[in-house]
């Protein structure tokens, strides 16, 4: 196996190995990581979010999120509205019960992370952070 091989098979099983737990810990607490996901994009967004978004980001069909949206809306954690501009387009913001589940999931995400990453040191954390991101910035360009 190559090296660029070994990358690729480690930064899955990081991440992979992060979603699954994350989730898992989500899920004793009645939460789960595919609904934190959309509420953390939403909030980010700071009120912008279309639907086209969130498929486009996540790959995933439009029906999907729709059905997400969907349960999110019902629970009371976002609410959308018309754009201003376009009244076809449905703006996504999170509500403040939105707000409190994603502020709730804050320390166990945390934790999780600080576990994760207690194995490197900070300069290692540091290196690690830069290269993601240069990797990410290349990414993005192409």
């Amino acid at each position: 196996m190559n090296c660029d091989d070994q990358l690729i098979q480690g930064l899955a099983r990081v991440y992979l190995h992060l979603q699954r737990r994350v989730n898992r810990e989500l899920a004793q607490e009645g939460g789960s990581l595919a609904r934190l996901k959309l509420l953390l994009f939403v909030q980010k967004r700071e009120g912008a979010a279309r639907a086209a978004d969130i498929a486009d980001m996540f790959d995933l069909a439009p029906r999907t999120v729709t059905e997400g949206l969907d349960a999110l809306e019902r629970d009371g954690l976002i609410v959308r509205t018309a754009d201003s501009d376009d009244r076809r387009v449905k703006r996504i913001a999170v509500t403040p019960a939105g707000e409190g589940v994603i502020a709730a999931s804050q320390p166990l995400r945390a934790q999780l992370l600080a576990e994760t990453f207690a194995v490197l040191t900070a300069e290692e954390r540091a290196q690690l952070s830069a290269l993601l991101g240069k990797l990410a910035a290349s990414l993005d360009e192409g």
